[in-house]
């Protein structure tokens, strides 16, 4: 997405929409006994994957922001030529008692990201713009590769899965404008036509995980 003057204008032609699929629980996903554990995750466009998350059950807050290359090019003007390394990205913290990592890749994939495109989604192109998991130790790295392997070789999707699993290396937050995007802009054309499809899915396939209100 771009913006301009406050208002969106997708960077390409409209392309089709991602997939909406219920996707099975994740065979391999250990319990976690702590109170609090964060997840980075990447599926296209911030706004949506912040909206999604933000209302998921046990998540308690979700921040929009920028992983994979350096501090000097983590700034929304400066990765949109693809060469700075970045995915638009969320930082998500959560209660492992309440909401399994696995149970974020679930809904990830299920209602957000489509798992079998590369470095695009939705109406956006760029590798700012990939689908990527990026664990923060070695139980999530594990759950990671599994559940790939497993929705792979499911055939929940006509064509192959090929989300990298990325080493982490920093987060850097997104500037104020970005963050909470859809919840502050939901009347904006972009949120209407990708990103609120994408709630109401999870909604619709996933009622037991939505929370009452989002959090922040």
């Amino acid at each position: 997405m771009a913006f301009v003057a406050g208002a969106l204008l997708a960077q390409c032609a409209p392309a089709q929409a991602e997939s909406i699929v219920k996707l099975p629980a994740a065979a391999v996903d250990p319990a976690v006994k702590a109170k609090r554990a964060t997840a980075i995750l990447a599926g296209g466009c911030f706004w949506g994957v912040e909206g999604v998350f933000s209302h998921v059950k046990g998540v308690v807050s979700v921040e929009s922001g920028y992983h994979g290359g350096s501090a000097a090019t983590a700034k929304y003007d400066l990765t949109h030529d693809g060469t700075s390394g970045h995915a638009e990205a969320v930082r998500v913290v959560y209660d492992p008692t309440q909401v399994s990592y696995g149970t974020l890749l679930r809904v990830l994939f299920s209602v957000v990201a489509d798992p079998t495109l590369k470095n695009r989604q939705g109406p956006d192109s760029g590798t700012q713009y990939r689908a990527a998991i990026v664990p923060m130790d070695a139980t999530q790295r594990q759950v990671a590769t599994a559940y790939l392997a497993q929705i792979g070789k499911g055939n929940y999707f006509a064509k192959p899965v090929i989300v990298p699993v990325e080493s982490y290396k920093r987060f850097y937050p997104a500037e104020a404008n970005h963050q909470d995007f859809m919840r502050r802009n939901p009347a904006n054309g972009y949120i209407v036509r990708w990103d609120a499809p994408k709630l109401a899915a999870l909604k619709r396939l996933y009622p037991t995980l939505v929370r009452a209100n989002p959090a922040p």
